[in-house]
Parts: structure tokens; sequence; C-alpha cells
């Protein structure tokens, strides 16, 4: 059976009216419901390809520093001495966001294909959360040297994975 509602006017509002808010008569109307919240796992991914940019820019910007402007807009087929140290430092952070970068999207798509099956998405929320922020951390920490802080900070994006990846391994076991 069909839910109605009178308009200003008298006149009835079919319930598929009310859900997309057309409605008859003067001065009301219906909002549509409230659509779902975009999930984590996704929030967290634009964030970290924001964040693969961010290592993009930042290791050029090292690299032109070093070489020179002519360098960075030339052929660049010209053998360069070892970069500085923290021009290393930035290419290597770069590399290793994007040996794991790939992991996460994968967990990400795994997570959201076993969404609510398995486990509280609040776990899988954290774990994405903990992915995000040890790789924001690691930027910096590679950048300027310090050794074991950085680690901890890798290690942390990589529970963080995990806890997003493991929905999908516990269906599998």
């Amino acid at each position: 059976m069909q839910q109605c509602t009178k308009g200003a006017e008298g006149q009835t509002d079919s319930a598929l009216q009310q859900l997309i808010g057309v409605t008859r008569g003067r001065g009301r109307r219906i909002v549509p419901p409230m659509q779902p919240a975009f999930p984590t796992e996704l929030t967290v991914l634009a964030w970290g390809s924001l964040l693969g940019f961010v290592h993009i820019i930042v290791a050029a910007q090292a690299k032109t520093r070093q070489y020179g402007t002519k360098w960075n807009t030339g052929a660049r087929d010209e053998e360069l001495p070892p970069p500085n140290p923290v021009a290393g430092r930035l290419m290597r952070a770069q590399a290793n966001f994007f040996e794991t970068f790939p992991i996460y999207i994968a967990a990400c798509l795994l997570s959201l294909s076993t969404r609510g099956l398995v486990m509280p998405e609040t776990t899988v929320s954290l774990g994405a959360w903990l992915w995000l922020g040890g790789r924001v951390a690691y930027l910096p920490l590679y950048a300027f040297g310090v050794p074991v802080v950085r680690s901890l900070a890798w290690i942390v994006s990589v529970v963080g994975i995990a806890l997003v990846m493991w929905p999908a391994l516990k269906l599998l076991i």
C-alpha cells in the first residue's frame, strides 16, 4: 500500500514524489532521505592519491634543486652524479610509497567487496586511517633522516593495510 500525504492545497503526494522531493502546494518541500556516507576506505584512498602527488612533487623539486632546471626540462640523457642525501631519501620514500600504495588499493577494493560480512566496519576504518597516518608521517621522517621512528611509521602503515585486508582474508581461511 502506497503512503500519501496531503499537500498545502489538499492534493495528495505519492510516496515516490515525497522520496524525490516533489510536492504539490505552496511552502512545503519534502527533503529526500540522506545518502549513505562515503566509505572511509575510499576517503583514505582519495587522500592517499593526493599524498602520492606530494611524493612526486617533493622528490622532483629536490632533484631539480640539485641538478638544475635545465636538467629538469631537458631530455635527461646525461650521466648524473648520485643525488645528495635529502634528494636520495625523498626518491626512496617515493619509491616505497608506490610499492605499498597498490597493495592498499587492492586491500581497499577487497574490503569494500566484503563490507559488513566478517568484521565491524570500524576495524577496517581504523586500518585505513592507520595506513594513511603512517604514510603521512613516513615522508618527513625519511626526508629528515630519522631512522627508527621512520620504520615505526612504516610498520603502522603495514598494520593498517592488514586491518583493511583482514575481512577478505578471513573469508579465504
